[in-house]
């Protein structure tokens, strides 16, 4: 009692000029400010090394997304190649030196800057392909062709993907006088006829300008190799080195019967030497995106889009005599002019829509959580004042300035903050990770510091300012607040409607990211116009009843309504954007699941170009795996109506009742069960019969009345005349129907689309250009669920479709989905921020509580001096806050339900889980039960709290209350 009686009097002395005198009294006031000082400095230290140490976090995440995606892409193919033909007509004899042509590929990149060159490095040491040659001894055995074309290609890196069962694999230097070695798969020595030693003769292209007849060349074959498995797609696009391929002739009738071989690098030497034209070179180069992979990126695509242009003015001048190409000179070597094929800059470009997509999403939660934070700023400088506002009266009542308390109060907060601002900064800074593509963000941190820094002059002038005198125009002047109150809420809705039709219609940015926080301004504005007049009808109701408690309750929470509006726009900010990121997880792992079940198919999914047709496609193996087999054909289709061709359809046939097995809940194969089913299993349908068929529904507007007819031609049989005859059409379930994804990834958008039965596998001729997909699924026990380890699926499809298949399984799909560095980012962003602003809304109630409780206690007090029992005093206070809490659990539920709605056109998950459609937005009602249960619980906690503190005060203490 005697130490507040001396602060007080200290206080109540009269302020004498003086520096000495004024730096007494910031000690003072700061020392009396010291816990409401502590909470402004930890929320700027916060929010300042956020700003520091978050956006390096983020790149790092960033720059191991696009890591991800590199090297996937470039584990299936080079992501950026040169490539050129030599000139071997230039010299006489012709002659190439092959082996310098190849060393001196890794000197192409000179014409790139230093920091790109720094970042691309060679693959292997090049190699060259010639263009089809035609085989003329030996004739293949079996069935006569046409013909049959020898594509010779020298690829060094497919030696540790091969392994050699007879004879050796083609030397790189041979004798000039002896006929070029060359290697064949099994499979293509099967089909020729030949094996180890046997000699081929093949005549190759003439070249234009120098040859007037094709030249003819021996091949020796050196030996036979096998194909093994790769895993990183190294055979994807290279499947004709194992499997020779069967397609139609162009000009004339019968099949061309097409191979592959590889040869040694010295090959080239020895055609060159037989008058053969130069092969196609092709240098592979690889993207080092460590570290900074987004900056690096960035970095090469500038002198990728000239890189071109570049090597030939530096290597090319003149023209070739021969063909009157551009004249280039490589290591010594005349070529032709150098191609640049850049795959990494469109790769680059759909990372940054996506990225592009990550970022709007996480400027919601970060807006969300630097308007909690600011929120929790004014509260606790709004409490800070209040526990002042007897000594600033008595200083003004002293004869203090307004200006002169509101620059006391800034010399007393502002070192405080700035000296926390920057211990914020340094401290993020410190933690923040180096090498990444992301770097700290000064100016948000200055920006939240000068906001705060301002806060505090602001909210001290509206507390000290000269009070407006009372009298006739105290009606007037009431009206004028209540018109000002009306124009500023109209104002905060029609900025709202204009900020969510402006993100509708525009997509999101730096600025409309911050619409989401209108959004809840908005919302708060129109609970506390609605849950006022609620209590008021409540307060009727309890004004008739007999007891004190509810009336008082009831009254009281009213009379608090408007002066918890800033601890309602936090709580239902708060618990808003939670409810939202927790329905943006939930959607994109929902999605995740659809995406990889798109990707596959069922289980698992095997690929392979051609249409073959395996044996046992209905028990691969004794472990219970079933599957499914799609071939995929591209034919012109003509309209039996009007006799319109329809070119290039995508015909897949598929046997319906394999797919029902695989998926029994699939809608497509339900409607294919149906429609197609309609001949017993193993009938062999005659070209008579018309094929039942399911059509896309742009094929379908093409032909509406009939059907269609195509002629199928057949090595060593007549045309045959098919006629497809539609038994229905695919809705759009049906085409988003996983079992259809692995084939309709093979196709552009938008192509023509007939399914028809497998039973007609035999009335249509193979495909080069075709492909067959086999669906597996294991022995699970239900729908979607995989009794199959993923090595057992993968054995299985090896053995049906060959090594050399492309084989996706589900979960091991679904796990690199969900591993995606910006999958993870924005899970990581939306859990950080939502404990974030959940942390700084705790901390906002406790002080708006605090700010509050005087008021709730004085009540208690007094009633409690006139009889009120501890049970009713509870009642009370629990009555008080009971509308507070239904307030915030409603509105912020409605918030976060509401936003993703409103926001629906800019929040394109898609992006980050694939699949034919846009996810389904799905509500994490767990989630949002669990925060509604929690700010319930936290807000009926500090009643409980109120309530044993008014319980322990003696009569002494009551009296003073009241």
């Amino acid at each position: 009692m005697t130490r507040t009686m001396d602060t007080d009097a200290a206080v109540t002395r009269p302020v004498r000029p003086g520096t000495a005198v004024t730096r007494r009294l910031i000690r003072k006031e700061s020392r009396g400010d010291l816990p409401m000082l502590a909470c402004l400095a930890v929320l700027v230290l916060v929010l300042t090394a956020l700003c520091a140490w978050a956006p390096a976090l983020a790149g790092r995440q960033e720059d191991r997304a696009l890591r991800q995606r590199v090297d996937a892409a470039q584990g299936q193919a080079p992501l950026i190649s040169l490539s050129t033909t030599p000139a071997v007509f230039n010299t006489s004899p012709p002659s190439v030196d092959m082996a310098a042509l190849l060393a001196a590929g890794r000197t192409l990149t000179q014409p790139l800057s230093g920091a790109a060159a720094r970042h691309l490095s060679f693959t292997g040491g090049g190699s060259y392909d010639y263009d089809p040659a035609s085989l003329l001894s030996p004739r293949p055995p079996g069935p006569a062709s046409t013909s049959t074309q020898l594509t010779v290609s020298y690829l060094p890196s497919a030696r540790a993907h091969l392994r050699y069962v007879s004879g050796r694999a083609p030397a790189d230097h041979t004798p000039l006088t002896t006929a070029p070695q060359i290697g064949l798969s099994q499979a293509t020595a099967r089909a020729l006829g030949v094996r180890a030693g046997s000699r081929l003769s093949v005549e190759f292209p003439k070249t234009p300008g120098a040859q007037n007849t094709a030249p003819d060349a021996e091949l020796v074959v050196s030996g036979v190799y096998r194909t093994e498995a790769a895993t990183d797609g190294f055979w994807t696009g290279r499947e004709t080195l194992d499997q020779p391929s069967r397609y139609q002739a162009e000009r004339s009738a019968g099949t061309v019967l097409a191979v592959r071989g590889l040869v040694g690098r010295d090959a080239a030497d020895l055609l060159a030497g037989a008058g053969v034209g130069g092969p196609r070179v092709t240098w592979q180069l690889r993207a080092d995106l460590s570290g900074a992979a987004l900056d690096r990126a960035r970095a090469l695509t500038g002198p990728l889009s000239h890189f071109g242009a570049d090597l030939s003015a530096a290597l090319c001048q003149g023209s070739d005599w021969v063909t009157g190409d551009i004249a280039c000179q490589v290591g010594g070597q005349s070529t032709q002019s150098l191609l640049v094929t850049d795959s990494l800059t469109p790769l680059l470009t759909t990372f940054t829509a996506q990225d592009q997509q990550a970022r709007a999403l996480a400027t919601y939660a970060v807006d969300a959580l630097a308007a909690v934070a600011l929120a929790t700023v004014a509260v606790a400088v709004r409490l800070l004042l209040r526990r002042r506002q007897p000594h600033l009266r008595l200083q003004r009542a002293r004869g203090a300035s307004t200006a002169r308390l509101v620059l006391l109060r800034c010399a007393v907060a502002w070192p405080v903050v700035l000296i926390a601002a920057l211990l914020g900064w340094a401290g993020g800074a410190y933690l923040a990770p180096t090498g990444t593509s992301g770097s700290p963000q000064p100016l948000p941190a200055a920006l939240t510091t000068a906001v705060v820094l301002l806060t505090v002059p602001l909210m001290t002038w509206l507390a000290v300012r000269e009070p407006r005198r009372p009298g006739r125009l105290r009606r007037t002047r009431r009206r004028t607040a209540v018109g000002r109150r009306l124009v500023l809420e109209l104002t905060v809705l029609l900025a709202t409607a204009a900020g969510v039709a402006a993100l509708r219609s525009q997509g999101p940015d730096g600025i409309l990211g911050a619409v989401p926080v209108l959004v809840a301004l908005a919302v708060v504005l129109i609970l506390l116009r609605v849950y006022p007049l609620v209590l008021r009808l409540v307060l009727r109701q309890t004004r008739r009843g007999r007891g004190v408690v509810g009336f008082v309750g009831a009254a009281r929470a009213a009379h608090d309504a408007p002066a918890t509006g800033l601890a309602l726009f936090v709580l239902v900010l708060t618990l808003g954007t939670a409810v939202f990121g927790g329905l943006v997880q939930r959607t994109v792992d929902d999605g995740l699941t659809t995406g990889a079940a798109w990707s596959t198919g069922a289980d698992a999914s095997a690929t392979v170009a051609g249409t073959v047709a395996p044996a046992g496609t209905t028990a691969v193996a004794p472990t219970g795996i079933r599957t499914a087999l799609q071939h995929l054909r591209t034919l012109d289709l003509a309209g039996q109506a009007d006799g319109a061709v329809v070119s290039q359809v995508a015909v897949i046939t598929v046997d319906p009742r394999q797919l029902a097995v695989i998926a029994p809940k699939s809608p497509l194969a339900d409607a294919l069960l149906t429609g197609l089913a309609t001949t017993p299993p193993g009938t062999r349908l005659d070209a008579s019969v018309p094929l039942p068929s399911f059509l896309s529904p742009g094929l379908r507007a093409r032909e509406r009345t009939g059907g269609f007819t195509t002629t199928v031609v057949t090595q060593g049989q007549p045309p045959v005349n098919l006629t497809l005859k539609p038994v229905g059409t695919l809705t759009d379930a049906e085409l988003r129907d996983p079992l259809l994804g692995p084939v309709t990834a093979q196709l552009p958008e938008g192509t023509p689309m007939l399914i028809t039965t497998a039973t007609a596998d035999h009335l249509l001729s193979a495909q080069a250009s075709g492909s067959t997909v086999l669906l597996l699924k294991g022995d699970g026990k239900s729908d979607g669920e995989s009794g199959a380890s993923p090595t057992a699926l993968r054995s299985a499809a090896a053995k049906a479709l060959g090594p050399l298949a492309r084989i996706r399984v589900r979960a091991e799909t679904l796990g690199a989905l969900r591993a995606d560095g910006l999958t993870q980012g924005l899970g990581t962003l939306y859990t950080t921020g939502s404990i974030l602003a959940a942390l700084s809304g705790l901390l906002a109630l406790a002080l708006e509580l605090t700010l509050t409780s005087h008021e709730r206690s004085r009540t208690t007090s007094f009633l409690r001096t006139l009889g009120l029992g501890g049970r009713e005093a509870g009642a009370i206070h629990f009555l008080q806050l009971l509308p507070l809490a239904v307030a915030s659990a409603v509105g912020g539920t409605l918030l976060g339900l509401l936003e993703p709605r409103l926001l629906a056109g800019t929040l394109d998950l898609r992006q980050f889980t694939g699949g034919p459609a846009q996810p389904a937005l799905h509500t994490d009602y767990s989630l949002t039960v669990a925060l509604v249960a929690g700010v319930t619980a936290l807000i009926l906690a500090a009643a409980a709290t109120e309530t044993v503190l008014a319980r322990r005060r003696r009569l002494g203490a009551v009296l003073r209350l009241t």
